[in-house]
């Protein structure tokens, strides 16, 4: 019997790798989205996650829900827009299973549930949420992760994967960003003189996770109510990421670095003088407290519970996602 997947988000950078794979091993796959892609597998059910009525029709018949989208905002001027779609709209979906009947629901959270603005090196799933505001996504991630593994019961399963700093090809945010600083010539300068060590995690290996966590999930299974880290294992300095990016496109190199905390004070005078004009919804650049903060100390995850208990493997390395994110840009 062929299997009903439903990917919320299934047009955004996760979401159409997630659907691909679903539909290449023979799912019937849904694409609760609020857009289509052009030849694109799956069927579009046009969804505003923010609409319970629209998540209900979208989740009919499904085996199993992979909730996927979010608004990726950092910046403190985006709290509403934020907490509609990743913490109300995750509610909605939890309702919306339990009304049709789901079993299984897989979330895809995030690295940042668990950091407090200081170094986290080879951290684990017993780290615990943090007790003060970080930024409106990793808050609203933290209330939605919350929901999902408290909703976990009986006629319901739940599980939330944690990856950090995904990337590969058609990532509309992380890369194109860097790479369109690098040609415009606005990334001669490092942030920050220390090397900071932070977790990658490339999109392949973020869905064989996400596969394993469907197949392995089911009401009363070992891995239902937790959750798990996702990621490449192969911590590595943010800047040396990004000089290893710029390397391979033969884009110009940094050439010096300054303190982390003189652009941590500019951040904060932007973020401020946004949220003085409304706070109203732009790209994220990179220029916000919270990225700075980020950048500039460790968070890096143990991932031996995902493999002992799901049998994930990441089997694309960092430097193998590069080379295939660069190709893909420099092909016509």
């Amino acid at each position: 019997m062929t299997r009903t997947s439903v990917v919320t988000g299934g047009s955004g950078f996760v979401g159409r790798h997630l659907v691909a794979a679903l539909a290449a091993r023979g799912d019937r796959v849904i694409n609760a989205d609020l857009r289509g892609l052009d030849g694109a597998p799956g069927e579009l059910v046009t969804t505003d996650i923010t609409n319970p009525a629209a998540v209900r029709e979208a989740i009919e018949g499904a085996d199993v829900v992979f909730h996927n989208a979010s608004a990726v905002h950092t910046r403190q001027g985006h709290v509403s827009l934020v907490q509609r779609v990743n913490v109300d709209g995750t509610q909605n979906v939890i309702d919306a299973c339990r009304a049709a009947g789901v079993r299984k629901l897989v979330y895809v959270s995030s690295g940042s549930v668990v950091y407090q603005g200081k170094d986290i090196e080879n951290g684990d799933e017993s780290l615990p949420y943090p007790t003060t505001s970080q930024a409106p996504y990793a808050d609203s991630k933290i209330s939605a992760e919350k929901m999902v593994l408290a909703a976990n019961d009986s006629s319901l399963a739940t599980i939330a994967l944690r990856p950090h700093v995904v990337f590969g090809p058609n990532d509309t945010r992380f890369l194109p960003a860097v790479i369109a600083h690098a040609r415009a010539g606005r990334l001669k300068v490092q942030v920050g003189r220390g090397n900071w060590l932070s977790d990658y995690t490339y999109v392949d290996n973020l869905v064989d996770a996400l596969l394993l966590a469907g197949d392995r999930l089911d009401v009363g299974a070992p891995v239902a109510g937790r959750a798990y880290f996702i990621t490449n294992g192969e911590p590595i300095p943010f800047w040396d990421f990004v000089k290893k990016v710029l390397a391979r496109l033969d884009l110009p190199p940094i050439r010096f670095a300054i303190p982390h905390q003189l652009v941590y004070g500019i951040a904060a005078l932007k973020e401020g003088f946004e949220t003085l004009r409304g706070g109203e919804v732009m790209p994220e650049d990179g220029l916000t407290r919270f990225a700075i903060r980020y950048m500039c100390t460790h968070h890096y995850f143990s991932i031996a519970r995902a493999k002992a208990e799901l049998g994930y493997a990441p089997r694309v390395s960092v430097d193998e996602g590069i080379e295939r994110v660069c190709a893909a840009l420099a092909a016509p």
